[in-house]
């Protein structure tokens, strides 16, 4: 069954050449284009890459600093204790605490939009993976958010940094901006995604790593970008 579009999704559709690959550029300046919705939409980027993700050693999983932020209010969530605790509170933080917040998360509370723990928090943290991994809320290492340093974590995050991990179907996706963002800002923060999702490759990877990437705002049609786009990077 052919799936229910607005007038405004087709005026956009319409605007998107049949089978070409854009230049970043490009892709940016027709998306500016596009009939926008009544809020200002997410600007995303979507990878498929090739990779396999049943095999563990080929998850691609990391982090990135976006050079103009996201666009997004992040609530941070902190799981420390003692002078760590405090340092997350000054570091702007809106929810931090040990136990309190381990109990509160285990009754359901989910209202932020990153995780960050001490190491030595993690024991306890472990308890509510099940209610955090499947939101990718749970800390990690690998993003940072495993850390002695939660001052400068909380930081890096309002400042827009994104995570980023492999889905079962091959791909990652992260939101660079808002719409309202001007060209060279997303272009800026497209590129810083690049980079990072290039050096996440495993090393087990072989053959063509990045396969494809698209950009997309919220509720608007997605721009296949030129191979070299991705390609130029990984060389």
């Amino acid at each position: 069954m052919a799936k229910h579009r607005s007038k405004r999704y087709k005026k956009a559709a319409a605007l998107v050449s049949a089978g070409k690959s854009y230049s970043l550029t490009d892709a940016i300046s027709t998306l500016k284009e596009f009939p926008a919705p009544k809020f200002t939409p997410t600007v995303t980027l979507s990878f498929h890459l090739g990779v396999d993700p049943r095999k563990s050693d080929q998850m691609v999983r990391g982090s990135v600093s976006l050079p103009h932020g996201t666009g997004k209010n992040v609530r941070v969530a902190v799981f420390a204790s003692g002078a760590a605790a405090e340092a997350a509170i000054a570091a702007g933080a809106e929810h931090v605490g040990f136990e309190d917040l381990i109990k509160k998360v285990q009754e359901g509370f989910t209202d932020f939009d990153s995780a960050i723990a001490t190491p030595d928090a993690m024991t306890e943290v472990r308890k509510i993976a099940r209610v955090l991994g499947p939101r990718g809320l749970m800390p990690n290492p690998k993003t940072g958010t495993v850390t002695d340093d939660v001052a400068k974590a909380v930081k890096e995050v309002k400042a827009g940094r994104i995570d980023f991990k492999l889905d079962k179907n091959g791909n990652v996706a992260g939101s660079i901006g808002k719409s309202s963002f001007s060209p060279a800002e997303l272009a800026e923060n497209a590129r810083a995604f690049v980079d990072g999702v290039v050096r996440a490759k495993p090393a087990s990877a072989k053959g063509n790593y990045i396969q494809s990437v698209t950009l997309a705002g919220t509720m608007l049609p997605g721009l296949p970008l030129e191979a070299a786009t991705y390609t130029k990077v990984t060389a």
